[in-house]
């Protein structure tokens, strides 16, 4: 990983979107700083697209689509898009499984949840489930003390024995029945809303991240960017991103963003 004052300034200058991890990538110790949400706001001015792909729930991710200098919101690890058209008052939802695959999926994520927490001393529930439409995410160190390595794989192995999808973030383990990912719904969403086809457009991407479940971002995307708390989870990542922040969280982000803004207003 290169330190992001090498990103190159010409490829800064060729960049249409901006793709960015939420928890502990934009925000630091659970918080949203001004400093990034203003960062979002000026790489929207400045022509860029901004699209947030997260963990975080549907009912998180419609607020987001709403109220924030965004583009459209990729939730649930890539079970979704959320974009809202302020001018047909509308939100476009696109979903990877129906309805009712989503109900029968929830019922097996119930009981599989039930199974982890009897199994798995110390997990929780995530406090945003209820507000979820696809995964099961399982707490394991923002309302409750961290777990150790042993405890989230076995998280982790539980939910691949039923068959399903696992995923570490820096705060919990999604877990959901379906072949998708980020980057899944990442190219269906530049395609669909903003006519980028992924293969031809990735090298005019930037996607920034912190955490294991960013890895396929991370090893799709040639310019990819890490805030500096990637570097906690180096050793057990499939990738890692080509170049890293500084700074952690979200001084990191504003770094990352400040780094492509200053390259195309120098021009």
């Amino acid at each position: 990983m290169k330190p992001i004052a090498s990103f190159p300034a010409e490829t800064a200058r060729r960049i249409v979107c901006v793709l960015t991890d939420i928890d502990d990538t934009l925000t630091t110790d659970g918080q949203l700083p001004a400093a990034s949400y203003a960062a979002l706001e000026k790489l929207r001015g400045a022509g860029l697209a901004v699209v947030p792909v997260t963990g975080r729930p549907a009912g998180w991710c419609d607020m987001i689509a709403r109220f924030w200098p965004v583009d459209g919101v990729i939730g649930e690890n890539g079970a979704f898009y959320f974009r809202h058209d302020p001018v047909a008052k509308k939100m476009i939802r696109k979903f990877i499984a129906t309805e009712d695959e989503r109900a029968a999926n929830r019922r097996k994520l119930l009981a599989l949840g039930a199974r982890i927490l009897s199994e798995v001393p110390g997990a929780a529930i995530s406090a945003d489930q209820l507000y979820r439409e696809a995964d099961l995410a399982i707490d394991v160190c923002e309302d409750v003390p961290p777990l150790p390595r042993a405890a989230v794989n076995k998280i982790v192995c539980l939910f691949e024995r039923e068959g399903g999808i696992a995923k570490v973030s820096s705060i919990h383990v999604n877990g959901w029945f379906g072949r998708y990912d980020k980057l899944a719904m990442t190219r269906i969403f530049l395609r669909e809303r903003l006519g980028l086809d992924l293969d031809e457009a990735k090298e005019r991407i930037v996607f920034c991240g912190d955490s294991p479940n960013d890895a396929p971002m991370f090893g799709f995307f040639p310019y990819a960017c890490g805030v500096a708390n990637v570097r906690d989870f180096e050793s057990s990542m499939t990738a890692t991103p080509a170049f890293v922040a500084s700074k952690r969280g979200g001084e990191g982000f504003v770094e990352i963003a400040e780094r492509i803004l200053s390259a195309r207003t120098s021009v």
